[in-house]
């Protein structure tokens, strides 16, 4: 591989051409720990022209790509796999805010600008960039739009995809896809973007997005309540959506062992109530407007909640610093369980309405299996998004758990797809759940997959191993 090393290090800097373990290692293990891979080299080019040529160099002698972003993803998509047959092309050297325009509620940026330095840019310009993950501050916009990641806000603003106007995309021979369009309709043909945005890389390498903007909301309006079960708190989340309609930015559900992880492993945080509930629901109101009383509105129907024995109790915060601390409780599970150790991570979806039945049919069923397992239920009760996950409270008897994950995974995804739902609904397929998706997706849906994979990467040299299982039967 010689002749391609000198190559990639010509075209993109030694400095940036990556082969010595202790240079690569960063970037072969996934945020979790879960996958490590190993790679013919690691490569960081500065630029869209840097990345299309290294892609070329590669394609040219057949050696396979992994993109990756600020590699905070939770299902092994931007690792590689262990043959050490790729290259991983890393972007996180693409940092540009490339334009905003207020007057278009649009902004151009590169796909390695991080979330939080999108937030802050549209910020800047007197907008709003919505979509907010607890990762905001590492993750990159390729790795988000690639993944489809939702978030918090997915209630009001939608998932990812619902905020892309446009992408650059390096495809796998090499060539750059230009679909940089700033518009709202476009009815010229296939919406091409469409197919990148939660491919996990496996189409081509998004370098560049155009993303929508909004106004920024004149008033905030969060509370932590205890409800008395998920029941209650999708009958208060209708409540509020039939009062406040839009307003309702945020409706997070968080079980109390969810919440006992983050009071064990998180310094500073500290329960917001004085006694312990099953449940609890991280609310958010938002505004553009002041003429609303946002606090008003939502006090009266906890009043009215309350007095119906929904909510058992609650705060409404009382400052900003009051709200942020409120959100850390929420956006910590996942480090506190990281913290905790390992345990069966489930990212799941059903109907809203069918919350309630999927926790009391799946706890009960896991409990008959494995009696005394911990489960750590939370999300976002608005979109029907459910991050589900056990293991056992002992950390000598969690081995032994953790090695049937197979069983334990197949109990909760047959209830997930009786009820309607998915087996992924933000986080991707990557290597994690890619042996399951012939059992979930009908057989045609998968077909079609294949056939659009086969038709951009028909090499299968973008990130293989990923999403799909080997090559379609005809190929």
């Amino acid at each position: 591989m010689t002749p391609l090393f000198d190559t990639l290090r010509t075209l993109v800097g030694s400095a940036h051409c990556l082969t010595d373990p202790s240079a690569t290692s960063p970037y072969l293990t996934d945020w979790r720990g879960r996958y490590t891979g190993t790679a013919l080299a690691v490569v960081l080019p500065a630029d869209t022209a840097q990345v299309a040529a290294v892609v070329q160099a590669c394609a040219a002698v057949g050696v396979p790509i992994v993109p990756q972003g600020g590699n905070t993803g939770l299902c092994g998509g931007a690792t590689p796999l262990a043959d050490g047959k790729a290259v991983v092309v890393n972007l996180s050297r693409l940092r540009k805010i490339r334009s905003v325009d207020p007057a278009n509620n649009a902004i151009t940026v590169d796909a390695g600008v991080t979330l939080a330095d999108v937030q802050a840019a549209a910020d800047g310009a007197g907008r709003l960039f919505p979509l907010s993950l607890a990762s905001e501050g590492s993750c990159e916009v390729g790795g988000v739009i690639s993944t489809n990641a939702g978030g918090v806000q997915v209630l009001r603003y939608g998932n990812t995809r619902e905020l892309v106007l446009g992408l650059e995309v390096v495809l796998p021979d090499g060539q750059i896809w230009n679909g940089l369009r700033a518009l709202r309709k476009d009815n010229t043909g296939y919406d091409l973007k469409h197919l990148f945005i939660g491919a996990e890389g496996t189409l081509g390498i998004i370098t560049a997005a155009t993303l929508k903007l909004f106004a920024k909301p004149r008033q905030t309006v969060t509370a932590w309540l205890a409800v008395a079960s998920p029941a209650a708190a999708v009958e208060l989340l209708s409540r509020l959506r039939s009062v406040a309609g839009d307003r309702v930015t945020a409706f997070e559900l968080i079980s109390r062992p969810s919440l006992d992880l983050v009071l064990q492993h998180i310094p500073g945080a500290r329960d917001p109530l004085s006694q312990a509930h099953p449940w609890y629901v991280l609310v958010e109101l938002t505004d553009t407007l002041i003429s609303v009383d946002l606090a008003a509105v939502l006090e009266a129907e906890l009043a009215t909640a309350i007095g119906d024995g929904a909510v058992l109790d609650g705060t409404v915060a009382a400052s900003q610093a009051q709200a942020t601390a409120l959100w850390s409780l929420r956006e910590n599970i996942s480090e506190a369980q990281k913290r905790e150790g390992v345990s069966i991570k489930h990212d799941i979806a059903v109907p809203v309405s069918a919350i309630p039945e999927f926790l009391d049919r799946a706890g009960a069923a896991l409990e008959a299996c494995y009696p005394g397992l911990r489960i750590v239920a939370f999300g976002h009760v608005g979109d029907g998004n459910l991050h589900y996950n056990q293991s056992r409270p002992r950390h000598d008897e969690n081995a032994a758990f953790i090695a049937r994950t197979e069983e334990v995974g197949r109990v909760v995804h047959d209830l997930v797809h009786e009820l309607g739902g998915s087996i992924s609904a933000e986080h991707g397929i990557g290597q994690l759940k890619r042996a399951l998706l012939p059992a979930y997706k009908p057989a045609v849906e998968l077909e079609l997959m294949h056939r659009i994979k086969y038709a951009l990467d028909p090499r299968g040299l973008m990130n293989p191993g990923k999403v799909l299982q080997g090559r379609r039967a005809a190929d």
